[in-house]
């Protein structure tokens, strides 16, 4: 019911724009530059995690782009979704291209999968900000002629501390052994480019766990398209500014 009251109220009660606030418009144009209007980068927390897959970001999570997250996920601005998943579908390209798959081809999809969150979130916000996210990225890569569909077959095998408070270290250890392939789901993955998707990384511990559970399907899943790779609409702006070789 609350899910079905915040899609009703965003078709007719009065919008501002989710990153400045400017009345009857979702998305201002500065706002809308600041989210998708520049080259998505690889990306790295610092410290790096062990097992981290490349991460492409849209934009740095600050300002107008923190704001619309924020509006998104925790105040159910759902009409949102569409910009963050044209955001999130740059940083997928970014992705592909980086691993050497510049051409897809229609019988080998980019496949995305989502990085879930927890059950309790879920029900809290009335949504699954990241699931709408990732479905507007597929729509986008589509319109835009790539091969693309969401595959939500990552699932919390056990429960997870909030991670509010945690440090790097902590997260790693609350998430560690956490997900799990749904039954089904390796079939699923096969003859396709799989791409992590998430809507902001920040200690990148949530990707780990992720990338952890989908190799233990099997490796052989990530052959022929390069390595497991992953894709945000944001991530810290300090994780822009490290360029290592």
């Amino acid at each position: 019911m609350r899910g079905w009251w915040r899609e009703f109220a965003g078709l007719v009660l009065p919008v501002a724009c989710g990153g400045c606030g400017r009345p009857r418009t979702a998305l201002c144009t500065e706002c809308g530059q600041a989210l998708y209007g520049v080259r998505p980068r690889r990306v790295r927390p610092c410290p790096e995690p062990p097992g981290l897959p490349a991460v492409h970001a849209a934009a740095p999570y600050e300002d107008a782009v923190r704001a619309v997250l924020l509006a998104h996920k925790e105040r159910g601005a759902l009409g949102l979704a569409g910009s963050l998943g044209t955001a999130l579908a740059g940083a997928v390209r970014g992705s592909v291209a980086a691993s050497g798959a510049q051409a897809v081809e229609l019988s080998q999809p980019v496949l995305l999968v989502p990085v879930p969150s927890a059950r309790r979130a879920v029900r809290a916000r009335g949504h699954d900000a990241g699931r709408r996210i990732a479905l507007a990225a597929s729509g986008e890569l589509r319109r835009a002629g790539v091969s693309a569909r969401v595959l939500a077959v990552l699932r919390q095998r056990r429960a997870v501390i909030d991670q509010s408070g945690l440090g790097a270290r902590e997260r790693l250890a609350n998430l560690a052994g956490a997900l799990e392939v749904a039954p089904g789901g390796r079939r699923l993955l096969e003859g396709g480019r799989v791409v992590l998707v998430d809507d902001l990384m920040t200690t990148g511990a949530s990707l780990v766990e992720a990338s952890r559970a989908l190799r233990a399907t099997g490796e052989r899943l990530f052959h022929g398209f390069g390595q497991l790779s992953a894709a945000v609409v944001a991530a810290p702006s300090s994780a822009f500014e490290i360029n290592r070789n």
